[in-house]
């Protein structure tokens, strides 16, 4: 009776920091004017249109086709940061090696390097006559002004996420784990697949949202490299600046309330399958 009394007395002990009302009113304080009334507006300027203008709008060819590029580039280039992400998190944290802290320092370029240098760094290695690009035009492979350029920028913006979000849970991961796979004769096939990669799964799955997230509504590092051919290579959120500097609101706002639609849904997926995942594994419980 005593610890309970104990315990109970510990719980109502005040904190330093302020107070679940405060901190939870300065929270909702915070969202509502920087995300709710944005979005509000938003969604009301929609409205505005009414259901048969907005669906005229959004479901446009050439905006269809913008969305297909932006949506389906920022999965693209997610998925192929969600594989490189855990190997760059795995050798940072498992080896050592000469220049192993320039290389980590590295994978946080993209988040201090101004997107419309990355641009222009990225269009000057890959144009035809770039660094890169003149030895690729011979054999026929084009990368900037198509939509492979487009995916190799969101992949240079997205692949911090994922090597971020994934480091700090292979760094609690113990080695004689593998060790005690090895011992009771899993292959190293075996020891990824059904003692590592489940325990990284959760981990592996919001940096695959975080980049996503990214990437769908980059901007800055496509515009330079993508062409910007409509129909080919020509990206949402370029879209909708034309559409404004064409002082075409309507368009501009149907474009951006699809765009914050497809986000919101494929997030709210991926955040699902990341309940499940730690609900499967216990990770995070």
């Amino acid at each position: 009776m005593h610890s309970i009394t104990r315990k109970r007395w510990r719980f109502r002990q005040p904190s330093v920091i302020p107070g679940f009302g405060l901190a939870l009113g300065v929270t909702l304080a915070w969202l509502i004017f920087i995300v709710l009334i944005p979005l509000s507006g938003l969604l009301w300027k929609s409205s505005a249109l009414g259901w048969e203008k907005f669906w005229a709008l959004a479901l446009d060819v050439r905006t269809l086709y913008a969305l297909r590029m932006s949506f389906g580039g920022a999965f693209a280039a997610a998925l192929v940061n969600a594989v490189l992400g855990l190997i760059l998190a795995w050798v940072l944290v498992r080896y050592r090696f000469p220049g192993k802290r320039i290389l980590d320092a590295m994978v946080d370029l993209p988040f201090a390097l101004p997107t419309a240098v990355a641009g222009i760094a990225l269009t000057t290695l890959y144009a035809p006559n770039g660094w890169i690009g003149q030895f690729l035009t011979p054999l026929g492979i084009k990368i900037a002004f198509t939509p492979v350029g487009i995916v190799i920028a969101l992949i240079f913006v997205g692949l911090p996420f994922v090597v971020r979000t994934a480091q700090p849970v292979m760094e609690e991961i113990d080695r004689e784990v593998e060790e005690a796979a090895a011992t009771l004769g899993a292959s190293r096939f075996q020891t990824i697949t059904r003692v590592l990669l489940p325990g990284l799964a959760p981990a592996a799955l919001t940096g695959f949202a975080l980049a996503f997230a990214r990437a769908a509504g980059e901007y800055g590092s496509v515009i330079f490299i993508a062409g910007n051919k409509p129909y080919v290579s020509e990206i949402a959120p370029l879209l909708i600046v034309i559409r404004l500097e064409e002082y075409n609101y309507s368009a501009a706002t149907a474009i951006a309330t699809v765009m914050l639609l497809i986000s919101f849904t494929m997030l709210l997926i991926i955040n699902l399958i990341q309940a499940w995942s730690r609900r499967r594994y216990g990770y995070g419980a």
